[in-house]
C-alpha cells in the first residue's frame, strides 16, 4: 500500500508537538500530527504550570490564551514554598518586575487537550490519532513512518514523541544514561488538607531524597497532584524503591503526617522518565529534528519540561519553514536547528546543572533558606531567579555565597 504524502510529518501531539503544528497551521504546508493516544488522554507529569509556559502560549496564539483563560479545570498558583531539609521554609511569590504573575495547575489530560482542540479547527493539519509509530525510514527524497495506520511519508519528520522517542532511539541512540535521567513518580490525592492562601506549589527537599523533592501541587476540587523525583543515577546507586519512599514520607514524615491522615490517593502511584537537558546531544539529522522531551529539553533543577517543550516547537516550525525555502533537509542544514535550541537553553541547563549539585548538600541548602528568611539580598535572588531564569547564575557564584555565610543579617 503506497503511503500517505504530506510536507511534514510531526509524530507526539504533546506540547512540543502541537506547539510544531499550531505554528505551521497558516503555512500552507500540508502536516500530519500524529499519535498514539486518543484524546483527551492523561499524560503522567506533575502538572505544573510555570510563568514561562503562559508566556509561550501568548506566542503561539492569543486565541489560545483567551481559550486558556477561560479553562475552569486549573488552578492559580501565586507563589512557590521550598521546604529545607532541616524543615524550615521560605516562600517565594511568582513577581516579574515587581508584578505578580500567576503560573497554574493543571491536569495534562486537560491542558493537552485544549491544545488539540485549537489544532483540529487548523484545515492544514491532518490529526491522526489511535497511530503507534513503530519505525521510521529515510529515502533519498522523503521520510517514513511506518505506524499502526499504514505508511506516512513528508520531506521532513518533527520528533516530539517523548522521553522513549522511537526517532530518537532510531537516529541517535537507545541508551539512557542515568545521570542526565530523572526517575519520576505521580499520584493523584483528594482531601489533602492545609494548602496556603494563593495555592503556592510546594516542594519539599528532604535529606533522603537529595538532589531530587517530593512536590504537592494543588488542584481544583481539593485535589492535589504528589510526586516526587530523583536523578536515576542516585535511584540506582542507593537501590531504592521510590514508591516506598513517597509512600513512607506521606504516611510518617512529621511535616507531611498529618495533611494526609484522611486524604485518600484516587489512583496507583504511576512512574516516568524525565530526560534532563545537562548533557548536550544531537536533536537532527537528515530529515528530521526532536522537539521537547525527545529532545531531553527538561530543567535539571526544577523538572520543569513544558515550556521548554512549546518553545522546542515554535522553533522547529521555524526551522521547517527555512527548510522549505531553501530546498533542504540535509543532517548539515537541520544542525541549525541543534545551534538555535543550544542558544536559547543551554546556559540555563548548565547552571541548573550547577544549582542540582549544590543541592547534595543539607547544611548549605539548610543555610540557603534561613539566610533568606532574614536576609533582603539572598531573598531577592531567589525571587529574581524564580522570575528571570538568566538570573539563576547569581545562585553559582562566590558573591552570592560571600553575602550567604559571611555577610550580617539584614531586613
Amino acid at each position: 500500500m503506497p503511503s500517505k504524502k504530506f510536507d511534514v510529518l510531526i509524530s507526539g501531539a504533546g506540547p512540543a508537538g502541537a506547539a510544531t503544528a499550531l505554528s505551521l497551521g497558516n503555512s500552507g504546508l500540508r502536516v500530519a500530527l500524529l499519535d498514539k493516544a486518543i484524546f483527551p488522554r492523561d499524560k503522567i507529569c506533575g502538572d505544573a504550570l510555570s510563568v514561562d509556559v503562559i508566556n509561550q502560549l501568548e506566542k503561539l496564539s492569543p486565541s489560545l490564551c483567551s481559550v486558556f483563560d477561560k479553562l475552569s479545570a486549573k488552578t492559580d498558583s501565586h507563589g512557590v514554598r521550598i521546604v529545607a531539609p532541616g524543615g524550615l521554609h521560605i516562600d517565594i511569590p511568582f513577581l516579574i518586575g515587581g508584578k505578580e504573575k500567576a503560573g497554574y495547575v493543571c491536569t495534562r489530560q486537560s491542558f493537552d487537550s485544549l491544545l488539540m482542540d485549537e489544532i483540529i479547527k487548523l484545515k492544514r493539519i491532518n490529526v491522526i490519532q489511535d497511530c503507534q509509530v513503530h519505525d521510521v525510514i529515510i529515502n533519498s527524497d522523503e521520510i517514513v513512518a511506518v505506524t499502526s495506520n499504514g505508511d506516512f511519508s513528508a520531506k521532513i519528520l518533527v520528533g516530539a514523541d517523548g522521553a522513549q522517542s522511537v526517532v530518537r532511539k532510531k537516529f541517535i541512540t537507545n541508551k539512557i544514561d542515568r545521570r542526565h535521567y530523572s526517575a519520576g513518580l505521580r499520584v493523584y490525592y483528594e482531601n489533602v488538607q492545609d494548602f496556603q492562601e494563593g495555592n503556592y506549589i510546594e516542594l519539599y527537599f528532604f535529606r533522603e531524597i537529595l538532589p531530587g523533592y517530593l512536590w504537592i501541587f494543588p488542584l481544583p476540587e481539593g485535589r492535589a497532584n504528589v510526586g516526587l523525583g530523583m536523578l536515576s543515577s542516585v535511584v540506582s546507586a542507593r537501590k531504592l524503591n521510590l514508591q516506598h519512599v513517597l509512600s513512607s514520607l506521606l504516611a510518617s514524615h512529621p511535616l507531611l503526617r498529618p495533611r494526609f491522615q484522611n486524604a485518600t490517593p484516587i489512583e496507583s502511584i504511576k512512574g516516568f522518565g524525565l530526560p534532563l537537558g545537562s548533557k548536550e546531544n544531537r536533536i537532527s539529522g537528515d530529515r528530521f529534528v526532536l522537539a521537547g522531551d525527545a529532545a531531553s529539553l527538561i530543567d535539571p533543577f526544577t523538572g520543569e519540561g513544558i515550556g521548554n517543550a512549546i518553545r522546542s516547537g515554535r522553533v522547529a516550525a521555524d526551522h521547517i519553514l527555512n527548510c522549505f525555502q531553501m530546498g533542504t533537509y540535509s543532517a548539515t542544514f537541520n544542525a541549525a536547528y541543534d545551534k538555535e535550541i543550544n542558544t536559547r537553553m543551554r546556559k540555563e541547563f548548565l547552571i541548573s546543572r550547577s544549582l542540582q549539585r549544590l543541592c547534595r548538600y543539607p547544611w548549605l541548602f539548610n543555610t540557603v533558606v534561613r539566610k533568606a528568611n532574614q536576609n533582603a539580598f539572598i531573598h531577592k535572588a531567589l525571587v529574581d531567579a524564580l522570575a528571570y531564569p538568566d538570573k539563576k547564575k547569581w545562585l553559582t557564584k562566590p558573591s552570592f555565597y560571600y553575602h550567604l555565610l559571611f555577610k550580617p543579617t539584614r531586613s
